[in-house]
């Protein structure tokens, strides 16, 4: 099977050259696309994950000899959640080549976090399988490279670290409250505003309200001089 242009194009996007280009486009199928003959990235995703968590896993174990669990596994979430999945799909433009039903196309799936997310653990898991673990690996290693390397500081937890910023000075837990929803369902925007008991406030915006709700408590932490609070059992 010959990859098109477009496809061959993001393969090198990947740098990794398929032996079974039908793995990558099963990677890139949607359900809302596929059929008995046509198997969607379901399962693909299922293990991508799998495969992503132990390349990363690895990866901080041999940054940080001295990390403990407790240190490891918010750096670890940071960089295998979605929206970074996502991120890194957007980076490689892999909304471009998703295979996509017609009313998804329509809804704006090519931009959704959860399908580019989504996508981008299929494709870890078509390299997989293509390759082995080694061309799995080195691919993730190219594509997340920077930000295993800055992890500490995006492995904070905005929300729970002013949460205990607040409690330790004897306040309430802050409040989160939706102050404005814009654009259309598939592209919404969120502007959150987050409250202490002290009166002092901030808000953010995102395209997601968890997003925008631990923006604006990054927001608020750096605004009361708490900015450099540490994830817990970061010491």
């Amino acid at each position: 099977m010959k990859l098109s242009g477009e496809l061959a194009a993001f393969e090198a996007r990947l740098g990794h050259r398929f032996s079974d280009p039908g793995l990558l486009i099963r990677a890139l199928t949607h359900p809302s696309i596929s059929t008995e003959a046509r198997p969607d990235n379901q399962r693909l995703e299922f293990l991508g994950d799998r495969v992503l968590g132990l390349v990363i896993a690895e990866a901080l174990l041999a940054a940080d000899a001295g990390a403990a669990e407790g240190a490891l596994a918010p750096r670890l979430n940071a960089l295998v959640r979605k929206e970074t999945c996502a991120d890194i799909a957007r980076e490689i433009d892999l909304g471009a080549v998703l295979r996509l039903g017609r009313s998804e196309t329509m809804s704006g799936g090519r931009r959704k976090t959860a399908l580019l997310g989504d996508a981008m653990e299929a494709v870890i898991a078509a390299v997989y399988l293509d390759g082995g673990y080694s061309a799995a690996q080195a691919m993730v290693l190219r594509l997340w490279g920077n930000r295993i390397a800055t992890v500490e500081a995006d492995a904070r937890d905005p929300k729970t670290a002013l949460q205990e910023w607040a409690q330790a000075r004897g306040e309430a837990p802050p409040a989160y409250v939706e102050i404005a929803r814009e654009g259309p369902d598939h592209a919404p925007r969120f502007t959150i505003e987050v409250r202490l008991e002290n009166g002092r406030k901030a808000a953010a915006a995102a395209p997601s309200k968890r997003a925008a709700e631990q923006a604006a408590a990054r927001a608020l932490l750096s605004e009361v001089g708490a900015g450099n609070l540490k994830a817990p059992g970061q010491g």
